[in-house]
């Protein structure tokens, strides 16, 4: 009976779905976030034709995404609406809505969750502290992934060669706008962010306008968005809210599945 109930599953299965289906766990159980054609060509058992052509498919329909200098893969934001009932009980926007509440209303500012998307980040939720003047961020609103402080807080913690692949771009928005980077000083930065567990922007996004942002961590221990608080605080105070947001940014993580210390 096992050996008849096999056959027709088997019987039913359309290849070129099954091998789909085979690529995107491929994806998900590899270490590194990127993977190139002959790894997966490798790992998965099918022939580089085949493989590019699944491939540009799950690309066009965003279940799969293509890095910048186009010699690796991983998995796209497209499966994030895929997954969306399944996380309706375990998703980053509605864990993050106490946390940023609390950070927004002890401090009396804006907090915002923004998640990576491709290149850029959007933000997903908000809190806004109460206070007479403030920030408003619209949720769903698009920013570069590089952009003030939550490009630095993200790309602090993003794996070596990542990294590294990041800040080869000609448009860097850690600095405002790319003809101010400082690469240099960028050094430095993400190295006290890896250090403090925060990034400041300090008027470079917006003259008197200050941020503080930590990033958020998946089951992967990769970043995949950040926390921050805006608004219209002293330098000084930016960074004497630092440990808050990069409590805050630590314990959305431990929900979501990170282990961070």
């Amino acid at each position: 009976m096992e050996v008849k109930n096999k056959s027709a599953a088997e019987r039913y299965m359309v290849p070129a779905v099954e091998q789909a289906a085979r690529i995107l766990f491929c994806l998900a159980d590899n270490g590194s976030s990127l993977m190139s054609l002959p790894e997966i060509c490798a790992r998965v058992g099918i022939h580089k034709s085949k493989a590019y052509s699944i491939l540009q498919t799950l690309q066009t329909f965003g279940l799969v995404q293509r890095n910048s200098d186009r010699k690796g893969y991983s998995l796209g934001p497209g499966l994030i609406t895929l997954s969306r009932k399944v996380l309706d009980d375990l998703n980053a926007p509605r864990l993050a809505e106490p946390i940023l509440e609390e950070l927004a209303t002890r401090i009396g500012c804006t907090a915002t969750l923004g998640l990576i998307a491709d290149r850029k980040v959007i933000v997903v939720a908000k809190h806004e502290g109460g206070v007479d003047m403030g920030v408003t961020i619209r949720t769903g609103h698009r920013f570069p992934l590089t952009y003030g402080s939550h490009g630095k807080a993200i790309a602090a913690f993003l794996p070596d060669d990542e990294r590294e692949l990041l800040l080869r771009d000609n448009k860097l928005y850690f600095h405002g706008d790319p003809e101010n980077l400082d690469r240099s000083r960028l050094r430095q930065e993400l190295d006290q962010c890896r250090g403090d567990g925060f990034a400041l922007d300090l008027g470079e996004m917006k003259p008197g306008l200050n941020s503080v942002a930590a990033p958020v961590f998946g089951p992967g221990e990769t970043p995949i968005g950040y926390i921050a608080l805006i608004g219209l605080f002293s330098a000084e105070a930016a960074r004497q809210f630092g440990p808050s947001v990069a409590a805050a940014g630590k314990a959305l993580s431990r929900q979501l599945g990170a282990r961070v210390d």
